[in-house]
């Protein structure tokens, strides 16, 4: 089975390179090339190639030709003296050339075997800077030094850019592996020609151990597992040998012909007569190599589509969450703006939409009350008890270890170094208790007008309560129905209680959790969050879901909701905790331990 060169010399002139030189030199009548060779889109793929090359091989001096055909008679070859890279175009079949653009990167996905040969060739480029003596040429020094230049080549391509391994595979599957499966023997020199090509890419990190082992199996059969062996360390040592290294080439070829009994400087053998049987195991086990690089490849190019389904997935949640983030951000600025008034989250849904609030009063000594005693749950709630570490150390002060101290008397006394830690102490830090945002939204929509009482007094309560925790702690109150009213903005402590009109028509409840969640940072660790939402939960089925969506969010970010409820009958959103009050100053034991609940259950990170 003879090597199919890619390194190649100089080649002599065709006939049309003749005929241009003479018009050159004797002003003969222009020569008209074949019309295949002026064919536009082969030259501007070859143009393409040569404008890729530079960042595959590292040399921006080297020409790529396309055309049908090659002078070489392999689907690609490098000539080191012309710096010309050439590849025969039927390697980009059945694309037509007009749909072939090597100019945009991610094309070649389309044609990899194209690429991986493209890629072979540019490793030769970049690493084969050894050249056979001419008087060599024809010879087993010239085929078997091919043969280890392949994988070695290779290798070291890949140390540089791994990412090429798919389409180096590409090719040794639908190009080396069908070439090499119409060309079987089975005598020693076609065996071990095998496992130069297939073999040294698996320790060349090109092919996979399992899927070489049938070819090793069967070389293994022909060679012998001392010769098999032998090869082995012959082709690893020319993975190691350095790039212009032509002698440690030679030496390795020589090597290989004296281990298979071969005079290195005569012709190699040609292949022998093979039976059919033997010739059968040998093509089975190249299918089987041929089957099984496929299946990974396969399984491979699989996982890497789920991989990038999952990293687009997140990307355009990652996108979608920003705009959201966006859009709330402005939500919060024109509620909580300082007399901006009522905010009307879609325009035209109600021309005249009622007013939420209607007014302010004092609050009562119930409501104060009950504040107090909120306030004071809440503290407890996000109080964090101190961490403790113990230290045991050989002097003091601590706490005596009696067990300890003996240890070291006893250690002194046989005059050996003591190791003994006869005192303890511990060290104590406090930890701050973190501050507490508190989101409140109220349900003024026309079936909550017997409630707007208690829900007022509700959020009066909720607000000076976390006022009274933590000089950091934020509050804000919004009122929804078409429109979103601040009650309280971020930061306020309402001294008085707001009284609400429950006349309006829709329920803009996901709106208002996008403004109290960025007005209240609620959906950022690091302080006690908690969503307080006081409604009966009486919405059309696309409010429920675009609300259940932001609370659903703010559980995930380790947000509690809270769900207030003072008529028969409510119909809380999923991911909140429901409870139903009557009056708000006579149900503050069950806020205070709904909200404390919540409050010790996050984490602070």
């Amino acid at each position: 089975m003879p090597a199919r060169h890619h390194l190649q010399p100089t080649p002599p002139l065709t006939d049309d390179e003749l005929d241009l030189l003479r018009w050159d030199t004797d002003g003969a009548p222009p020569h008209t090339l074949p019309a295949r060779a002026l064919d536009r889109h082969w030259l501007r793929i070859g143009a393409a190639l040569s404008r890729r090359l530079p960042d595959i091989a590292g040399r921006d001096d080297v020409i790529v030709t396309c055309r049908p055909g090659t002078r070489s008679g392999a689907s690609a070859a490098f000539y080191p003296g012309l710096a010309e890279l050439e590849i025969d175009a039927a390697l980009f079949a059945p694309h037509d050339p007009t749909a072939v653009n090597p100019d945009q990167v991610g094309d070649e996905q389309q044609y990899p075997a194209a690429w991986g040969v493209f890629t072979h060739e540019a490793a030769h480029a970049a690493h084969s800077r050894w050249d056979l003596p001419p008087a060599l040429r024809g010879t087993a020094f010239d085929e078997v030094s091919a043969l280890l230049e392949e994988s070695r080549a290779e290798r070291a391509h890949l140390s540089r850019r791994p990412q090429d391994r798919t389409y180096l595979r590409a090719a040794v599957r639908q190009l080396l592996m069908a070439d090499m499966h119409g060309r079987l023997s089975t005598d020693p020199w076609s065996a071990a020609t095998a496992a130069a090509l297939i073999l040294a890419r698996r320790d060349a990190g090109v092919l996979d151990p399992d899927e070489t082992r049938a070819v090793e199996t069967a070389v293994t059969r022909t060679l012998g597992p001392d010769v098999l062996e032998a090869l082995t360390t012959i082709w690893r040592g020319a993975h190691a040998t350095a790039d212009d290294d032509g002698v440690g080439m030679l030496v390795h070829a020589d090597t290989w012909c004296q281990i298979l009994g071969i005079n290195p400087a005569t012709p190699p053998p040609a292949p022998g007569p093979t039976p059919g049987a033997q010739r059968g195991k040998l093509a089975n086990a190249i299918s089987q190599v041929t089957d099984r690089v496929r299946d990974n490849d396969a399984a491979q190019a699989q996982l890497d589509a789920q991989v990038e389904m999952a990293r687009t997935s997140r990307a355009k949640a990652k996108t979608a969450d920003a705009a959201h983030h966006r859009n709330a951000a402005r939500t919060a600025k024109a509620v909580f703006t300082p007399g901006a008034g009522p905010h009307t989250p879609r325009p035209g849904s109600d021309s005249r939409p009622p007013p939420a609030i209607t007014g302010t009063r004092p609050p009562t000594p119930a409501e104060h009350t009950a504040a107090a005693r909120l306030a004071r749950a809440l503290r407890a709630a996000a109080y964090r008890e101190p961490t403790a570490t113990r230290e045991s150390t050989a002097a003091p002060p601590g706490r005596l270890n009696m067990r300890q101290a003996l240890a070291r008397d006893a250690q002194l006394d046989a005059g050996a170094t003591p190791t003994a830690t006869p005192w303890t102490r511990t060290h104590r830090w406090a930890n701050p208790t973190p501050p507490l945002r508190i989101g409140i939204a109220l349900d003024v929509s026309g079936s909550m007008h017997a409630a707007t009482g208690p829900i007022a007094s509700a959020a009066w309560i909720l607000a000076r309560a976390t006022a009274l925790t933590d000089p950091e702690s934020r509050t804000a109150a919004i009122a929804f129905h078409t429109t979103l009213t601040a009650v309280t903005a971020p930061g306020r402590n309402p001294r008085h209680v707001t009284q609400l009109n429950a006349d309006g028509r829709e329920h803009h409840l996901a709106e208002a959790i996008d403004a109290l969640t960025a007005g209240l940072d609620l959906h950022t660790p690091g302080t006690g969050r908690l969503l307080v939402i006081a409604s009966d939960g009486k919405y059309l089925p696309p409010e429920r879901e675009r609300a259940t969506t932001r609370i659903t969010a703010l559980n995930n970010h380790g947000c509690s909701v809270l769900w207030l409820a003072f008529a028969p009958n409510p119909r809380p959103l999923p991911g909140t905790t429901l409870i139903h009050l009557t009056t708000p100053a006579e149900a503050i034991p069950t806020i205070a331990k709904a909200a404390t609940q919540a409050v010790q259950q996050q984490k602070y990170r």
